[in-house]
């Protein structure tokens, strides 16, 4: 299991976000609270972001290395400013790679995204079916060997089929068509999801089988007014409020949230 942090809104120092809360993701990454697997968040990190001015795609930065042992990202990140922000503090499924390919975000033009789950036994169960099911645009598009990749794939073959369709439509249908091929296939998953094109943020906590992996969100807090903050963790005593399970968020441009079940 991997842990989560998505930022959306007024534009912040990386840093206030990483390494200010007393439960930041640095932490959490050696002392996570509420993961059901694993005990640490030690085989690399990646941090994606979007320029507050220009409308270009997303950056990045990522190590293989654990977060905490990274002499670079604090002073990058007190350089860094953006409303919109990424953290993936990565767990890796046993058999999968330790290597910068494999590091989350995953990034499609504008879009890029974050996923903490897994998918049981999936070189054996679903990296076939999930293939079979992509253009040759994205199947090629395809850099690492993750579960997690491959389910980001999904949601990226369903912009390109439908361009006008909306992240939210096309993170449900993502979500559906996995459930669809693990019943199928009889295999597990989960997918707690943070997905973003610059202009709104979407998030997903949705697995096929209890416990449901945790995610919560705060708005308007004092510490970051006029910004949503999403973590697999609460960051800070706040009044953060957990998602319902198998739902999704959706944060527009004018921070208005709204809320569905899957």
């Amino acid at each position: 299991m991997c842990r989560l942090l998505g930022y959306f809104g007024a534009s912040v120092p990386l840093d206030r976000l990483l390494y200010k809360p007393e439960h930041s993701l640095i932490v959490q990454s050696y002392q996570p609270r509420e993961m059901t697997a694993g005990l640490l968040n030690a085989d690399g990190f990646g941090v994606g972001w979007y320029h507050p001015q220009r409308d270009v795609e997303p950056f990045f930065y990522k190590n293989t290395l654990p977060i905490w042992n990274d002499v670079n990202l604090p002073s990058l990140s007190r350089y860094v400013e953006s409303g919109c922000v990424l953290v993936n503090v990565r767990s890796a499924t046993a058999g999968l790679s330790v290597d910068l390919s494999n590091c989350q975000p995953f990034q499609a033009q504008q879009v890029s995204g974050i996923h903490n789950g897994f998918i049981n036994n999936f070189r054996q169960t679903l990296y076939r079916p999930i293939r079979e099911r992509l253009s040759d645009q994205v199947y090629q598009s395809i850099q690492g060997t993750t579960d997690s990749e491959h389910i980001f794939a999904l949601l990226v073959n369903e912009l390109v089929e439908d361009p006008q369709t909306s992240l939210t439509d096309a993170l449900t249908r993502s979500l559906t068509i996995l459930s669809k091929l693990g019943e199928k296939y009889a295999t597990d998953f989960s997918a707690n999801l943070i997905i973003s094109d610059g202009q709104q943020m979407v998030a997903a906590r949705y697995a096929s089988r209890d416990p449901v992996p945790s995610l919560y969100w705060l708005r308007d807090d004092p510490l970051f007014p006029d910004a949503v903050l999403i973590a697999s963790e609460p960051l800070f005593d706040g009044n953060w409020i957990s998602f319902r399970d198998r739902s999704i968020l959706t944060i527009d441009h004018d921070l208005n949230i709204e809320t569905h079940d899957l």
